[in-house]
């Protein structure tokens, strides 16, 4: 490794940033081949994976779960719609609110989500509670960012 080299990735060494966006990446990389087959997008499986059978919710409920706008989760569920996943309908209560639930053809893709997420664990090669540990990690992580975004003073200093 050239001099330059060695600095450069120095440089990104002592940066969580990094390690986070090259962990994402990689994951979502893992998955792509995956839902490929299913003929979904990674933000259209947990839009699915959220979604129970016989369960009714409001856009509103699951943007918030998703931690998704809106804007970017409305044209997703017209797309899931489109595909006859799921249906879109207008509280009798009150017709502002749009609720989701899943179709039988829905339900059907969901029942093959099983054998993904096993793909995907054993690609992780994680013992089940260091995996476990490193999810609470990043809950954590994310509460902590979200809430320093929001103008409350920062919880710790690590980049």
């Amino acid at each position: 490794m050239t001099e330059q080299a060695t600095a450069r990735a120095a440089a990104l060494e002592d940066l969580l940033c990094f390690d986070l966006y090259a962990a994402s990446r990689a994951v979502t990389a893992l998955y792509r081949p995956l839902l490929d087959e299913l003929g979904l997008t990674y933000p259209q499986y947990l839009v699915l994976a959220l979604l129970q059978p016989d369960e009714i919710r409001p856009i509103s409920s699951i943007a918030r779960d998703l931690q998704l706008d809106h804007g970017t989760l409305t044209p997703l569920l017209r797309r899931l719609e489109s595909a006859g996943l799921l249906s879109r309908t207008r509280s009798t209560a009150d017709e502002r609110v749009v609720q989701i639930a899943l179709t039988a053809d829905g339900i059907a893709l969901k029942a093959r989500f099983d054998e993904l997420k096993c793909t995907i664990i054993d690609a992780m090669a994680l013992p089940e509670p260091e995996a476990r540990d490193l999810q609470r990690t990043l809950r954590r992580l994310t509460s902590s960012v979200a809430t320093h975004g929001d103008g409350a003073p920062p919880v710790g200093r690590t980049s």
